[in-house]
């Protein structure tokens, strides 16, 4: 895959995916595995990505969010906001840094940090690290790895 141009990103996460991600434990839940299903649209002149996701552990939702991901073309910046059914309310939207075929976000909050990781390994798929963050970014743990495939 060519590395994608800064404006790029929301398109090429548009569309149906599936994926397989490996939750580690924490104070949110038991480790293992879950399959996710991703919903996602451009929208407000492809400035904007809608973004809704669903997983699945033994074969009940075990979490759910609603995502929208914004894209600054006179600044290059990205935006995250991010809903879910954990409980976590953006009080601002994470900040997007993009270099080469990966795009990060940090989202803060009285709970600590979570650092998004979006690597885009060919034009099918795409891998997510969530890591967590509870001293101010001096470490990280992971949370999740997921490899997620493009279902249509």
């Amino acid at each position: 895959m060519s590395t994608l141009s800064s404006s790029n990103y929301l398109s090429f996460l548009a569309g149906q995916w599936t994926g397989q991600e490996t939750i580690a434990p924490s104070k949110w839940g038991a480790g293992g595995t879950a399959i996710a299903t991703i919903t996602s649209r451009l929208d407000l002149n492809d400035k904007a990505l809608i973004h809704d996701y669903r997983a699945e552990r033994d074969g009940k939702t075990w979490l759910t969010a609603h995502a929208i991901f914004v894209f600054d073309e006179p600044s290059s910046h990205y935006s995250l906001f991010w809903f879910d059914s954990l409980g976590f309310v953006p009080t601002q939207p994470a900040p997007g840094q993009h270099d080469g075929n990966t795009l990060k976000f940090i989202r803060t909050s009285p709970r600590g940090q979570t650092r998004h990781t979006y690597t885009f390994s060919d034009d099918k798929q795409y891998q997510l690290l969530l890591e967590s963050s509870f001293d101010g970014g001096a470490t990280w743990i992971l949370v999740m790895d997921g490899i997620y495939s493009r279902a249509h």
